[in-house]
């Protein structure tokens, strides 16, 4: 009877796992997202590609697992799966932090810092210095240059290249402009919901164009501008997206992003929509100041990783001996939707040389049958990849439990009369070190076909969820017990289930 119910089949892993490096094996260590050894990081910083390698600087304490001391962590890969943590490449000095900011390919050399035909690598980041006694705090825009492929850096004697002898200034977003021919900065004005826009022909000399707002959310200081062009699917045309961090006043409270998208010119940019349209990157309350990369082959779509944590409770997160993490590299486009241009993300697909197929459950299979054959061959650990479709049937809601065990799990579900999806984490496990960390969050999805959609991904302490092929993301932190790996379907009335389960290995593996 079962077999003509579903095609359920499942492939035992070949091989032995491979050992995973202590340092990376704790209890809510993620495995294939990045994260330091040890201490603390937030914001992601100045990704670029460069001679072969992806570069991730990062916000990053060398002597604590608490927020201070700012510097930029390195970290370097070759395929964005597989991080090498380097030393610190840019330093505290003088008592001024290296806050957030990005970093170019300077192929022309048009700073004159750079020594080889290929060029040098360039950052351009905030310099912070502390308040004392009467005295304000002061953000500064600053120059650092390698000539080694990253591996040491020199701060430009002549910083800082950019001082309005403001409080908070900071967080510059440089690209090459190939319409004007000239270097081009977007920065954060916090407290004045601006985005201001600079010019340069060699890096250290900058004009003020033009500034951008206050426009859609600004219930919080804007911060971590980023400016990026990208393709329209199904079409030669292209937009521009500027993205902008709110602290507070994210969607879901705390922090969180939002995006406009328009025209850009070099000089100014232009949003398509109403100016008081919101949308925003991430429906979760886990994904904040992503950037993408500069210097990507033009072959290769736009990719974005974000801090995956919120300012509500970061300090609190127990975790240890490191405490902050990356989000997945995300794939980025632009889909023309029925109300307008959105935001595409999707997880890069090199995720696919990570995975190792367990489960898989086709055809519209009966749900009990598909929960059935997931208590039989239940996963070993936290980290795998979960795609499924619910044929919603008569169901009013539908979605699964997951790092589930003893009343405890992470809840992922369809709403279908408010059209919304919704992940439920009160219930995930620890939750008790942060009022704000316990929480349902919901994301609108209006079903165009009687079916929900989801590709998810989990590690250890992480859901990422895309839905509708990528228009809606949700990212969120959760911290389930040693045991919890069950997995199950529901739907309140009938309902069917194609599934696929795959492991992720882990890119901390002891070669």
């Amino acid at each position: 009877m079962l077999t003509r119910l579903l095609l359920i089949t499942f492939a035992v892993l070949l091989g032995a796992p491979g050992q995973i490096a202590p340092e990376y094996d704790q209890p809510y260590r993620p495995q294939f997202h990045f994260s330091p050894r040890e201490n603390w990081t937030n914001d992601p910083n100045g990704l670029v590609f460069f001679s072969g390698e992806y570069h991730l600087f990062f916000q990053y304490n060398p002597f604590g697992d608490e927020w201070g001391h700012m510097s930029w962590g390195h970290a370097v890969s070759r395929d964005l799966l597989h991080w090498d943590q380097r030393p610190v490449a840019i330093p505290e000095q003088d008592g001024i932090m290296i806050f957030t900011g990005s970093t170019v390919v300077d192929a022309r050399n048009s700073s004159g810092f750079c020594t080889k035909p290929e060029g040098c690598m360039v950052a351009v980041y905030t310099g912070h210095t502390p308040p004392e006694g009467s005295r304000p705090a002061l953000q500064t825009q600053n120059l650092a240059f390698s000539n080694d492929r990253g591996r040491t850096w020199t701060k430009y004697p002549g910083n800082p290249v950019l001082n309005l002898h403001m409080t908070d200034f900071r967080d510059p977003k440089v690209l090459w402009s190939e319409e004007t021919g000239e270097w081009v900065m977007a920065v954060s004005l916090p407290n004045e919901h601006k985005v201001r826009f600079y010019t340069s022909p060699d890096l250290k000399h900058w004009t003020h164009t033009t500034d951008f707002g206050p426009e859609g959310a600004t219930g919080g200081q804007w911060e971590c501008p980023e400016l990026f062009q990208l393709p329209l699917e199904g079409s030669t045309e292209t937009r521009w997206v500027l993205k902008v961090g709110l602290n507070p006043g994210g969607l879901q409270g705390g922090s969180g992003e939002q995006y406009f998208v328009g025209r850009f010119n070099g000089r100014r940019f232009v949003n398509d929509n109403p100016a008081t349209l919101q949308l925003w990157t991430d429906y979760g309350k886990d994904c904040y100041c992503a950037l993408t990369f500069n210097g990507l082959p033009r072959t290769q779509s736009p990719v974005m990783i974000g801090w995956m944590d919120n300012w509500q409770y970061a300090a609190k997160l127990p975790t240890r001996p490191w405490r902050g993490q990356m989000t997945f590299p995300r794939s980025l486009s632009l889909r023309k939707t029925a109300d307008g241009i959105r935001l595409i993300q999707q997880p890069y697909q090199g995720i696919e040389r990570l995975q190792q197929k367990r489960l898989e459950a086709t055809s519209g299979s009966d749900l009990d049958a598909v929960n059935q054959a997931l208590r039989a061959q239940p996963l070993s650990g936290h980290s795998f990849r979960l795609r499924f479709e619910i044929q919603l049937g008569d169901a009013r809601e539908a979605g699964v439990r997951m790092l589930a065990n003893h009343g405890s799990f992470t809840l992922i579900g369809y709403d279908r009369e408010a059209k919304k999806l919704f992940i439920d984490r009160r219930h995930s496990g620890v939750t008790g070190f942060s009022g704000d960390f316990p929480a349902r969050i919901d994301a609108p999805l209006p079903l165009t076909a009687d079916k929900l959609v989801l590709d998810v991904l989990v590690d250890r302490n992480s859901v990422e969820v895309f839905a509708d092929n990528g228009r809606i993301t949700c990212t969120m932190l959760v911290f389930p017990s040693s045991g919890a790996n069950g997995i199950e379907f529901y739907a309140n009335r009938t309902g069917r289930v194609s599934a696929s389960v795959r492991s992720v290995e882990s890119i901390w593996q002891v070669k």
